[in-house]
């Protein structure tokens, strides 16, 4: 079997759970050691059980993504054990409340742009020395079409994630003339406890699956990949441009 991702060390965020469980799994059925960083050590003892059982490894991170200051640590203990980091999946989200934006409450706002926001601005900042010592670092920020479609009462969700495009653009930019990679992706509808939060009448089993959407993300890991700040959009399977206003 081809191992596209052989000798890479890959970090995975919400690696617990959902498309950061898959992604995790495939980098390591493609040959990557696996950071797994999630809040439930059961739940990361459980993925270190099915990655072993692939015959590959992983380190696991037991910490809340809200903890900036282990996040800023992390960096520091990545750099002492292997000096570079090759690909970054900042994945861990919450949905926040889905309610007129004057009905908010300003710590629930406040949780969702730490959570989605500030916290993958943190790992860029702690991780960047890291990918820049890669020979092909590959960075991805889960996207929505959130985003853009700005819908009614989705407004701290939504507000984020344009942020989230924002910031991986950025990131594109400034890392344009290096090795890095930097691609935002648009998951789309999948089979997922946050989907199910959102859409409760919606039947699951309509849904394509995190699964599914793995190996695009094993791809956009490899050194083979060329594109950058760009959206991978999962639903029509395309790598987009973002079109903003001149």
């Amino acid at each position: 079997m081809s191992k596209p991702l052989a000798n890479r060390i890959a970090l995975v965020t919400g690696a617990s759970r959902g498309i950061g469980r898959a992604a995790a799994l495939a980098f390591a059925q493609a040959g990557a050691h696996v950071v797994a960083v999630a809040r439930t050590q059961g739940a990361l003892e459980e993925l270190d059980d099915e990655i072993r059982a692939l015959g590959a490894t992983a380190t696991l991170v037991p910490v809340d993504i809200k903890d900036f200051d282990a996040l800023d640590r992390l960096g520091g203990a990545l750099h002492e054990r292997w000096g570079r980091l090759d690909v970054f999946l900042g994945n861990a989200g919450v949905l926040g409340p889905l309610t007129p934006l004057g009905h908010v409450a300003p710590k629930d706002w406040d949780n969702v742009m730490a959570v989605n926001v500030t916290a993958n601005w943190r790992l860029l900042r702690s991780l960047d020395p890291l990918l820049r010592a890669s020979d092909a670092g590959r960075a991805m920020l889960i996207s929505s079409g959130a985003s853009w479609k700005r819908t009614a009462y989705w407004g701290p969700y939504s507000v984020s994630k344009a942020a989230v495009d924002a910031l991986g653009c950025t990131y594109a930019a400034e890392t344009a003339t290096t090795p890095i990679k930097v691609m935002l992706v648009n998951p789309g509808p999948l089979r997922t406890r946050m989907r199910e939060t959102a859409m409760p009448g919606e039947d699951p089993m309509s849904l394509r699956t995190p699964d599914d959407l793995a190996p695009h993300l094993v791809a956009i890991a490899s050194p083979s990949w060329t594109e950058t700040g760009k959206l991978f959009d999962f639903p029509t399977e395309s790598v987009k441009e973002f079109q903003f206003p001149a």
